[in-house]
């Protein structure tokens, strides 16, 4: 059984945004009797997708690309979250509005993904830090 196969998403969704950068969260649930790893994330809303993780510095929780991706142990479940772990997209090419689909590939180390919509939700709140300069990603 490949990784994509094990792996069912849970109310998958996206913040709304005008442009710049968003998220996307849900739920990762591993219904196999292996562990699986997350190891990337692409879609056509945005020019560069990452696997973020909310790490703790100079005392601060602060947001940064999670090096390796997210294991998805055997028989449990991940969750995404706004102010914590997340799917970034950044250069969002055009305005995601509440109650449009977004559709994301979700990669795992075995080379397996899935491609599945995400459902553009109107959220405020979970304004993240991000470390290092990520106000230029979109004009790559």
């Amino acid at each position: 059984m490949t990784a994509a196969e094990s792996v069912q998403l849970v109310d998958p969704w996206v913040k709304a945004v005008d442009d710049g950068m968003t998220a996307a969260f849900g739920t990762l649930e591993n219904t196999g009797d292996a562990d699986v790893t997350l190891v990337s994330a692409q879609s056509s809303a945005s020019s560069m997708v990452e696997l973020h993780e909310t790490v703790m510095t100079d005392g601060q929780m602060q947001m940064q690309q999670k090096d390796g991706g997210f294991v998805i142990t055997a028989g449990r479940m991940r969750e995404f979250a706004p102010g914590a772990d997340h799917i970034m997209l950044m250069g969002v090419t055009q305005p995601l509005l509440p109650g449009d689909q977004v559709m994301i590939t979700l990669t795992f180390s075995d080379g397996s993904s899935i491609e599945k919509a995400f459902e553009v939700k109107e959220f405020t709140g979970a304004d993240e830090e991000y470390m290092g300069d990520l106000s230029d990603s979109g004009n790559e």
